[in-house]
This record gives structure tokens, C-alpha cells and sequence, in this order.
């Protein structure tokens, strides 16, 4: 019992530290998801996103960016939030080039890296992904992991990959994968989370 609980503890000590916490946003409009409606031009994607802290190289949050019909972030229990980017059961929208950047300069910090995974896949796969992420629904606090990796083994082609807790072991599958392009995103700002998702959403209103 005692182990479980400890297990429980760092859980939830690194993914609110890394910004898997659950906060709910208002759900976005109909009209409004409409008017933002982004997609981003070339193959169809899926990018795995995951918020690694620098000291101890464990994993703080996972997300996952979905190219498909058009640009979204399948964000579960994520902190991030910007006036430009509309927002409905964890599913951020609009996501053009500048929300992206928003998104990843946010959450990276003196802190947290961004190790940032993208594999192009059929249309057919990213629409799949697509349809999961936004009819999945809200997600609770530290399951940004384990509902992220129950979303892409649901996607054919995509069903070796096995249901985790762990941000960081999520990322080492979806690595393996042939054809994946791996990059890392660096800042070296304040540590404070909301200090960064401020900075990232003053840019994107100016």
C-alpha cells in the first residue's frame, strides 16, 4: 500500500510540475472552432509532444499534435492556453504555425525540455486519430500519458504501441517507430509554467 501510494505522489509531483494538471478551460463554440479551422499544408502528421525536466530526465506531460482534416493538439489534462487558440474537452484548435510555437516555447523553460516526435502517416490514420481525439473527452490530471498512448494504439498500424503512465516511455516507443524525426526544443527562462503560456499568448495578441 505504501508503494502505491509513493508511485501515486511522484505521479503527480512531476506531470503537474511538467503541466499534465487537470484545468478545465470553457468549451469553444461550434462557430468559433469553425472560424479558427487550420490545417497545415503537406503530409498528414502525428507529433508526439513530451515535457521533459531537465534534472532528473523524467517526463513532466505528453500531448499530441494531429494533422489530418485540419491542425489540432490532443492536449489531455494539459495547463496550456492562449485567447487565439479555442479549446473544447482537451482538444486545442487553430493550431497554426504561430499557436504551435506558442504552445512548445510554453512549456519549454529553464526547467523543461521539448523532445518533439513527428511521423507522417496516410490521411486515413491522422483522420482516425482525429476522430479519437475529439470525441474522447475530458481527460483527469496525470493521464496525459496513458490516454495519449491509448489513442495512438487505436490507430491502425500504430497498435504495438502499449498503454503507459509514463511520459518518457510513451516517447521511446513512438521514437522507434520507422521514419520518426526526433527534435529537441530548448529555453532558458522562468521556471513557473504560467509565466511562459503568458508570454506565448502576449504573442500571439500582438
Amino acid at each position: 500500500m505504501r508503494v502505491v501510494s509513493s508511485f501515486a505522489a511522484a505521479v503527480v509531483a512531476l506531470t503537474v510540475l511538467g503541466g499534465c494538471a487537470s484545468q478545465p478551460q470553457p468549451n469553444a463554440t461550434n462557430a468559433t472552432l469553425a472560424a479558427i479551422s487550420y490545417r497545415e499544408p503537406g503530409p498528414a502528421t502525428l507529433t508526439l509532444y513530451t515535457m521533459v525536466n531537465n534534472r532528473t530526465g523524467q517526463g513532466g506531460h505528453t500531448s499530441l499534435m494531429i494533422n489530418a482534416s485540419e491542425r489540432v493538439i490532443f492536449d489531455p489534462a494539459g495547463s496550456f492556453y492562449a485567447d487565439r487558440v479555442p479549446e473544447r474537452d482537451d482538444v486545442l484548435y487553430g493550431i497554426t504555425p504561430g499557436a504551435e510555437r506558442a504552445y512548445r516555447s510554453g512549456h519549454a523553460r529553464s526547467s523543461f525540455h521539448v523532445v518533439i516526435q513527428t511521423l507522417e502517416v496516410t490521411p486515413e490514420q491522422a483522420q482516425i486519430a482525429y476522430q479519437l481525439a475529439v470525441t474522447n473527452g475530458r481527460v483527469p490530471g496525470v493521464f496525459c500519458a496513458n490516454s495519449t498512448a491509448t489513442l495512438l494504439s487505436k490507430v491502425p498500424g500504430l497498435e504495438d504501441i502499449k498503454v503507459t503512465f509514463y511520459p518518457v516511455k510513451l516517447s521511446d516507443q513512438f521514437g522507434s517507430l520507422p521514419g520518426v524525426v526526433t527534435e529537441k526544443y530548448y529555453e532558458n527562462d522562468s521556471e513557473d509554467l504560467q509565466d511562459g503560456l503568458a508570454r506565448g499568448n502576449a504573442l500571439l495578441n500582438g
